[in-house]
């Protein structure tokens, strides 16, 4: 059942350059069926958060990837697609969100999910969201901590400190630590005290901007200036602080104590790279994993991940890990040891002046 006092808000950015050539500036991941359900997951994000919101949702994308995202959420109000002219990094894009909220009801508690994301039971996603928002109505800021499942070495870790009695499974927060080396997050996972920071984040839309403002007050300004008249956007956005939200509001409020963190076991898979992506994807009987047109994938003695887009036959022979992407203007052969080094691949583009293919 909606929550009449709780928003969404979802940014959709990033070019997932480790996806290359399936996901590029021009069409990123998030407007892209990953997971072969015939939904993309932007779509699939809106669809679980729906229950729970309503239409109280604003996605904040890049201006090229407006008519795009509205296309994909035909459901959803125009002008809740809000539209930032260039990357000012995630705190500008949740500030404003935030902001146009926080004008249309002081009161509200908003959460913060990215486009991009796959989460295994939406329902166990829900019952955490909301946990968090009845923590957040108390004035701190809230994360979802995800019950880790292998010491990863990519993502940042959350220390978890007491727990919060009036709460079924709250915690505060110790402190967001970085990613860590293979040794140490073998022992955050081992002390059970870590969880994986999704950057998902849910407090007051007050509450963020107020700690925004303690810690970066021309940001807190701006994004407030351009929900109070949005004519203002092309003067103010351009100089408004780049810089993530865990920088700017979540590491510090932590420090002083005002974090708390919902620990969350509802599947989530941030899908960073080709690896992930074929941890996904079930193997066919010849032990292939393959996105789109399995028919048009011949694999004899091999294994990995073929994503087949352009009708084509591909054929792999005698390879183990493989990673095949066929999009029909590009072409990337690798395996998985290597599917992090990607984005090179994508620099390396850019270098040599074709930047068309990014």
């Amino acid at each position: 059942m909606a929550d009449e006092n709780l928003w969404a808000v979802v940014p959709a950015g990033g070019a997932g350059t480790r996806l290359w050539p399936l996901s590029r500036a021009a069409a990123p991941k998030f407007l892209h069926d990953l997971g072969g359900t015939g939904r993309s997951l932007l779509q699939a994000t809106y669809d679980r958060l729906v229950p729970l919101v309503g239409d109280r949702l604003l996605v904040v994308t890049g201006a090229a990837h407006a008519e795009a995202v509205s296309g994909q959420l035909d459901a959803l109000p125009t002008a809740n697609v809000v539209a930032e002219p260039s990357p000012r990094d995630s705190m500008a894009a949740i500030g404003l969100a935030a902001a146009i909220i926080e004008r249309q009801d002081p009161d509200a508690v908003m959460g913060s999910f990215a486009a991009d994301h796959v989460i295994a039971d939406p329902e166990a996603f829900r019952a955490c969201v909301s946990e968090a928002a009845a923590v957040a109505r108390t004035g701190v800021l809230v994360t979802l901590g995800i019950e880790p499942d292998f010491p990863s070495t990519g993502f940042g870790y959350i220390r978890l400190a007491e727990r919060l009695e009036d709460f079924p499974t709250a915690h505060a927060v110790a402190e967001f630590v970085e990613k860590p080396d293979a040794t140490t997050a073998a022992g955050y996972v081992a002390s059970g005290e870590y969880r994986w920071n999704a950057g998902m984040f849910v407090a007051r839309a007050s509450v963020v901007l107020d700690l925004l403002a303690e810690n970066h007050p021309d940001l807190a300004a701006g994004v407030r200036a351009i929900a109070a008249d949005p004519t203002r956007m092309d003067e103010i956005w351009p100089g408004l602080t780049k810089i993530a939200i865990d920088h700017a509001v979540a590491e510090p409020a932590a420090a002083a104590g005002r974090v708390a963190v919902v620990p969350g076991a509802f599947g989530w898979e941030d899908i960073g790279d080709f690896e992930a992506l074929s941890d996904l994807l079930p193997a066919g009987a010849d032990g292939m994993k393959v996105l789109g047109d399995a028919a048009a994938v011949l694999a004899i003695d091999s294994t990995g991940l073929v994503v087949a887009g352009t009708g084509r036959t591909v054929a792999v022979l005698g390879l183990t890990d493989v990673v095949v992407v066929d999009t029909g203007d590009a072409l990337l052969v690798t395996t998985t040891e290597h599917a992090q080094d990607v984005k090179a691949v994508v620099q390396a583009l850019k270098d040599s002046g074709r930047s068309e293919l990014t």
